[in-house]
């Protein structure tokens, strides 16, 4: 039985690049950007608004799942889903360019296989044997 991987593109907390909880972090990470804007704004808030912010901040730390280990099999995987975050449309783009090219290939080889030349060549080779 294989236990189930889990979803690269759910949010989580990082602890591993987090200070206190991971929760700007992983809110960062989730979006594809930098710590320092969410740590800006984190403590913008706490300045202005310090009750609602702690609150906010504790609720999320408590809501959201630190980042499993085996989240990403490679680093290749990994950038793959950032990448995905910051910019869905050339990773679209890239899978489209990159299974076009395949298409392609499996075209040519079912012309060629499906074509009488190729029917008349296996017939001879029967012949041969």
């Amino acid at each position: 039985m294989t236990k189930e991987r889990p979803s690269p593109v759910r949010l989580y907390r990082n602890r591993r690049n987090g200070w206190i909880a991971g929760v700007c972090a992983g809110i960062a990470d989730y979006f594809g950007v930098s710590t320092v804007p969410v740590r800006v704004v984190t403590v913008v808030g706490l300045v202005m608004f310090f009750i609602p912010t702690v609150i906010a901040y504790v609720f999320a730390a408590w809501l959201i799942k630190p980042a499993p280990a085996n989240l990403f099999e490679s680093k290749d995987e990994e950038r793959f889903w950032r990448n995905v975050r910051k910019e869905p449309k050339d990773t679209v783009h890239d899978l489209h360019y990159k299974f076009g090219d395949s298409e392609k290939r499996l075209r040519a080889l079912e012309a060629q296989v499906t074509s009488s030349e190729f029917e008349l060549r296996r017939k001879f080779k029967d012949l041969e044997a």
